[in-house]
């Protein structure tokens, strides 16, 4: 956040693309699944929401922390060490973006997978 703005946004945002290949969805679907019922557990993630195409294909992952030290605690946590690189054995990474503070270690992790990062300057939330 700038100096001057007046809005404490803290939450920090990831935006994930993933292509599934034919064949994978099954097993993409199960380890998904896995990942909710991990992401449930960790007090600082405040939304985890997979969204699939039609064609099943494609997938966007929404995921909410409550600010940069949930953010990091997801990043190094069980979710994203055990289950991450099962996953990407069902599917590949298309994007990723990053929006707001993740703090500098998630940063640094992030930037490692390829992510884009953005930083808030202006807006809302309620």
């Amino acid at each position: 956040m700038k100096a001057g703005d007046d809005m404490g946004v803290q939450t920090v945002h990831f935006v994930v693309d993933l292509n599934i290949p034919e064949g994978k969805l099954a097993a993409f679907e199960e380890t998904a699944k896995a990942m909710v019922a991990g992401t449930q557990k960790e007090p600082g993630a405040l939304g985890y929401e997979w969204y699939m195409s039609g064609d099943g294909k494609s997938c966007r992952l929404l995921e909410t922390y409550a600010n940069a030290e949930a953010a990091l605690a997801h990043c190094t946590g069980p979710v994203v060490r055990e289950l991450v690189p099962k996953l990407l054995q069902s599917a590949g990474v298309a994007g990723f973006e990053v929006y707001g503070d993740p703090g500098p270690q998630a940063a640094a992790m992030l930037a490692g997978f390829g992510a884009a990062m953005f930083e808030f300057r202006h807006g809302l939330g309620r």
